[in-house]
Order: C-alpha cells, then structure tokens, then sequence
C-alpha cells in the first residue's frame, strides 16, 4: 500500500529587487546587500536536507500553521529575534478569465503580518506523526468560501530572504514491483482500477491489444468485418473477458458529431465480438479526437503553424482543399485501440466443483498428470470467481513426491495470489517443498519473491547480505536475468526505507540511484513507470521523476494516470510549458479527460497543483480556453 508523502515540494521565487512599493509592518527589502544580509538564511535553505519539507495549512477556525517535517531544521532557520515568517494569501480571483492582463506583483494578495522567532518556537508543536506545527496568522471572515492558497515571505533579521509558491505534489512510497509466481508459467496481479486509491488486485488474464482503422464516416461494423480479426488472434482457446475500446476520430469538423460517431463504431465492434461467445463481454468504451498525431504529423509541414492555434482556430482552417490535403494524414487517425483481457476456455466449466476435485484425485491416481493440470487450473479459475473458498485447496490429495512438485508449488503460490494474508503459510509450505525438490527453479523463485514480501512487511526478520545472495543465486537454477533484475529493484526499494527511517540519507541515495540507473534493464508497465516517478518525487528527486515519464506522454494511448502525473510534475516548469510539444501533450490529457485537467489549477489543497499556475499566461490562455464555460 502506498503511503502519501505529506510535506509538499516547494517552488522558490527570490528576490532580486526591491519589488514592493513600499516596506510592510516591519519587513526589510534588501537591496544590493542583499546576499549579506540573508547569507545566513540563504546557507540554511542551500544546505537543507531535500527530504525536508514544509508547507501552509489551514484549519476549520482559519488559523494558519507552519509545517514542517524536520525539527531541527526548523530551529536552525529560526535562530535569532528577527527571523520570521510572514504569509502572502493569494485568491484565485486574481486570476479570473474576464480579466485581459494580470498585475504584475512579486505580492500576489494580502500580507499577513510577520511572525518572529519567539512567537514561533513558542507555539511549535508536534503533530500527525513526523510533523511539526506552528502558528503563523488568521484569516479574517472576507475570505470565507473563497479559493485560497499561501504564500510564505522568509525573514532573516527582518530581511525579506526567501519568497515561496506552495504547490502539492502526489509523491508517494513506491510498493514492490509485482514479481509474480510461478503457477504454470509466471502469473501477476493487476490492479482492478487504474485509479491511485484503489488498492484491490485481481489476478492478471492474458491481454492482448490490436488496432482497427476506421473509414471516413463509416460507424457500423460486422461479424465479416470484424472474423479476420479474431481469426487472427487465435482465439478459440480463449474467451475474451473484458475490453476496452478508445476510439479516436480525426480532429476536422463538429466535435459533438465526432463523438457521437466513436462511440456508435466502438459500441458495433464490440457488438461484432461478442457474436463469436457465449460470456457476455465487459466493455469500456472511450472517445476523443485525435490531437495528438495531428499536432504530431503536421510538424515540419506548411501546416506547422497550426500549432500556435486554439483548438477552433485550427477546425475552421481545415475545410475544403485544406481538409482534402490533410486527408494523407487524417485517415490515420481515425482508428480504435482495442484492448482485451482474456480467459483459458474451461472444458470442466459445466461440472461442479466437487465432481472437478473427483477427478483430479482421480487422475492424480492413475498419473494422467496432465488430464490433472486442467483440473487444477479449473478448480483456480472458480477460486478466481469466488464460487468456492480458498480451503477447498486443502481437499486436493496431492503424495508428497517429487513428481507432484507442480501441483504442490501451483498451491501454494495460488493460495498467495488469492490473499495476501496466506503470505507465511505459503512462505512455509514451500520451505517443506524445496527439501523435495531442492533444484526446481519454480520453487526456488516463489521462495524469493515471498521472502521479499516478509521482509517488506516485516513480518520475520531477514539478513539482508545473505538475502541478497539468494536473490543473485536465482540464475543458477535457470531465472530469466531480468527477472532478478526486477527482484533487484525490489531490494533497493525497501533498503532505501529503512535508511530514510535511520535519517541516513547518503546510503538512501544510493539505493534510490540504483533503482533509477537500473530500471531500464527491467520490464515495466505503464503502472510500473507511474509507480517510479511517484517514488522519485518521494524522494524528492523531481528531475529524475520527470525523465522516466518524458518519452511514455508522448503517445496517444498513453495511461491516463502516468500522464495526468507528468504534468503534476512539470507544469510548474515555465521554460518547457511554452515548448510546441509540450502543448500536444495538455491536449491530449483534456481530450482524455477535460474534467481532470481542469482540476490541477485548483487550490493546491483541492486536488490542484497550484492555480497560481495561471500566472504563466500560456497556460492561462489553455485553462480559459478549455475549462471556463
């Protein structure tokens, strides 16, 4: 389970210049001593730990508190009489579509008078787990039901030193990749919902992903069109349990139509695939217009000037010669990406479960191994379905022999997937396996990828060196490379908690540069890479939590969660905002989900990143554009 990451990262604006057009209460704005009169504050913040973090918040009295996370950090910055916090409380008012030109105002709204060194230290308190609090102003009731964020202005003998936006990113401890268990073949969990907080599994059906262009207009497809399809996919083993359908039109014309259209083509598609089954198919189905490879195929084209456009501008352009001329590209857009969990045909499906187990101790008996791996396999998929309990398991007479190790180590590993909490008694049944079988590659890795769970949740202590060793030892016994490689990254992962724990922030770091000079050599998912950036941010390594998403936002099928991460991470970076392409991935994400885009320029503590976001005009122009009715 992940745990949320509570101190907010924090983006620093300084001072250079005396921007206020006059002193407030008793604030000092240095000017060309600037750097000698904050050298002390300045020190203290270049050598502040980055695991430390701070933030603003509010509580149902309006009372504003300092946060923070490392005491001692605290009392360094807070030494002498005249150091001091004072909160700048900016309204997103101030960022209203209505208005043509924002003021320009290092101050972004009202300046709460300055609380000094005493004040704080005296009402400093500790607070939910690792945090500690201090109180710092109070709203008055004119901003009651408004949008608000905090500022806060660093004092440094009543010098203006430090001026800093708070903006909240999702960072979180990464849990361990899924190294799966060997059942038949290596067998993985996934989660049942793409979402952040969602923290139920199921186990992982095969997946397959195909691509279905689309002719201009046509919106209904058929049994004929669809069987070269399926006969290609060779899927008369194999029932399709779920599909999802993103359907993509090309971006000319009416945008209500081009939805309307997707979604009557994915909707006759799956229509088409379920003539060829019995189980009724779970479907999902999504629609947008193709942005993306738009914006992405007219670049280094005489359209490439499009790129500056509204979305509008852009429609009302391509019509007529220019939409005939574009056409070369357009048709490659139109198109749906299919995506399909599947299910092994189960020829015992019609039996019940009790007369499966007859006869998989039947064949068990009489050595018809084989007959008995598709009985077993039958009983795990109605375990899968809950029609029968996990004790059912124990029912299953199984002679301790060598030759039954599959049965005995499909067990036990199963009896793990379904529940977690089975985590020892698994852990110990194939313990007792390996004297049986002390060579059997099976065994030996569902061992080490369970003893990595022990450790994680600390339920029996582990050497970590002779561990280690085990791990490396995997390839002895025939373990794919990267597999260990996985387990690896597993290793450095939970090693780097425990020396966050310890304040050891040198040995964290290596862990955590191992992890992230190593991932490559590891096949990851999209959850995978999502789960990476998270962990980087964790530990505030934001640079390198940016470079593992860079090259994944790129494309149009991109998961949804990994890009709405991307631009929590970088939408604070002016520089790379007004990059063109920068600008085909917002796009992307607001035709993915409007909604979702629209809420990172809330206030940081209501699920934004920070609204004053909208201070970067660019970014202004695609909020009003997209998000404002």
């Amino acid at each position: 389970m992940k745990n949320k990451f509570y101190p907010l990262v924090i983006v620093s604006f300084i001072f250079f210049q005396n921007v206020l057009a006059q002193n407030y209460y008793d604030i000092i704005i240095p000017g060309a001593d600037r750097d000698q009169k904050c050298q002390q504050c300045l020190n203290i913040f270049n050598q502040k730990p980055k695991e430390v973090g701070f933030s603003i918040k509010k509580d149902q009295a309006n009372n504003l508190y300092f946060e923070v996370n490392n005491k001692q950090w605290f009392n360094l910055l807070f030494k002498n009489p005249g150091d001091g916090i004072a909160i700048d409380v900016v309204s997103k008012e101030r960022y209203d579509c209505e208005e043509i030109i924002i003021p320009e105002s290092q101050i972004r709204g009202e300046l709460l008078k300055p609380v000094y060194s005493a004040a704080l230290k005296k009402t400093l308190k500790p607070y939910n787990g690792n945090i500690f609090r201090t109180r710092v102003g109070k709203l008055s009731e004119a901003y009651t039901n408004k949008d608000l964020e905090f500022n806060i202005l660093f004092l440094s003998n009543k010098n203006l030193c430090r001026y800093y936006t708070i903006f909240d990113l999702e960072a979180y401890q990464w849990d361990l990749l899924d190294m799966g268990m060997y059942l038949d073949s290596l067998t993985y969990k996934t989660k049942l919902s793409a979402t952040l907080d969602n923290d139920k599994y199921t186990l992982k059906y095969k997946e397959m992903s195909f691509t279905i262009p689309f002719k201009k207009n046509k919106s209904e497809y058929s049994q004929e069109d669809i069987k070269p399809v399926y006969d290609s996919l060779r899927l008369t083993d194999f029932n399709i349990k779920k599909i999802n359908i993103k359907a993509y039109s090309s971006i000319e014309g009416n945008l209500e139509r081009n939805m309307e259209l997707q979604q009557q083509r994915a909707k006759s598609i799956v229509n088409a695939l379920q003539t060829f089954q019995k189980p009724t198919i779970t479907t999902e189905v999504s629609s947008s217009e193709n942005w993306v490879e738009f914006l992405n195929d007219i670049s280094g084209t005489q359209y490439a000037n499009y790129k500056s456009l509204t979305k509008n501008e852009i429609k009302a352009k391509v019509v007529g010669a220019v939409s005939e001329d574009l056409e070369k590209y357009l048709k490659n857009h139109r198109k749906a990406v299919i995506t399909m969990e599947l299910e092994r045909k189960d020829k015992y499906g019609d039996m019940t479960a009790d007369v499966i187990l007859g006869l998989f101790n039947e064949a068990l008996g009489s050595d018809n191994l084989e007959t008995a791996h598709e009985l077993q396999n039958s009983i795990f998929e109605r375990l899968k379905r809950k029609e029968i309990e996990p004790t059912f398991l124990d029912r299953m007479d199984i002679p301790e022999q060598l030759k039954y190790t599959p049965f005995f180590n499909k067990n036990s590993a199963f009896r793990y997937l379904m529940d977690e909490r089975n985590l020892l008694i698994a852990y110990n049944q194939l313990l007792r396996l390996e004297k049986i079988a002390p060579n059997d590659k099976k065994v030996k890795y569902n061992i080490v990828a369970l003893k990595m769970r022990i450790w994680r949740y600390n339920v029996e202590p582990v050497q970590q060196e002779s561990f280690k060793k085990e791990i490396q030892s995997l390839k002895n016994y025939g373990i794919n490379q990267k597999l260990i490689n996985r387990m690896m990254v597993n290793y450095h992962i939970i090693n780097s908690e425990l020396f966050m724990r310890k304040n050891d922030y040198t040995n964290k770091d290596k862990s955590v540069d191992y992890i992230f000079s190593n991932y490559k050599n590891v096949p990851l998912n999209d959850y995978d890479y999502l789960s990476l950036s998270q962990y980087l941010s964790y530990y505030s390594n934001i640079q390198k939590a940016e470079k593992v998403l860079q090259d994944k936002v790129k494309n149009i099928n991109v998961n949804e969660n990994l890009l709405f991460y991307y631009l929590n991470l970088t939408l604070i970076n002016e520089e790379l905002t007004q990059d063109p392409e920068y600008r085909t991935i917002m796009l992307n994400a607001i035709n993915m989900n409007k909604k979702r885009f629209c809420r990172l320029f809330n206030a940081f503590d209501d699920g934004g990143v920070t609204f004053q976001l909208l201070e970067n005009d660019y970014l202004r122009d695609t909020y009003c554009e997209n998000c404002i009715n």
